[in-house]
């Protein structure tokens, strides 16, 4: 189960690296955001390359979660600072909560599920095995 919550995460951190890559202005206005100025687009690039290398990270990890826990409570960590940024700029009132609560829901229970949920060990899944 475990690895297909890895796997999953994985793909949402890999859609968004090729939306701010691809299409960065077309993805934040679909989302409801203000056309960000030009100079913006290079600093989305390069955070697309996080969420792309993560991504596919959680996708490689997912084979075996146990040996990589640590950076499966970094993605805690990520989750923790998203949710902490989007209480923020929502309070502040520079986003609305409209446009913010979904992420913060997603940081939520990501941040959560890879803080908490440890992953089973192949010991104890292969003793459970006749």
């Amino acid at each position: 189960m475990f690895k297909i919550a890895l796997r999953i995460v994985g793909s949402i951190q890999i859609i968004l690296g090729l939306a701010y890559l691809l299409a960065p202005d077309a993805f934040l206005l679909k989302m409801g955001h203000s056309l960000p100025a030009a100079d913006l687009l290079y600093p989305l690039g390069m955070l697309s390359s996080r969420f792309l290398a993560y991504g596919i990270g959680l996708w490689i990890i997912s084979t075996d979660p146990e040996k990589h826990i640590l950076w499966i409570r970094l993605m805690a960590f990520i989750q923790l600072i998203d949710l902490a940024v989007g209480i923020f700029y929502t309070a502040t009132d520079v986003v609305p909560l409209s446009l913010s609560a979904f992420p913060m829901f997603n940081a939520i229970w990501i941040g959560l599920l890879f803080a908490i949920w440890k992953p089973a060990s192949s010991a104890a899944l292969n003793a459970t095995r006749p």
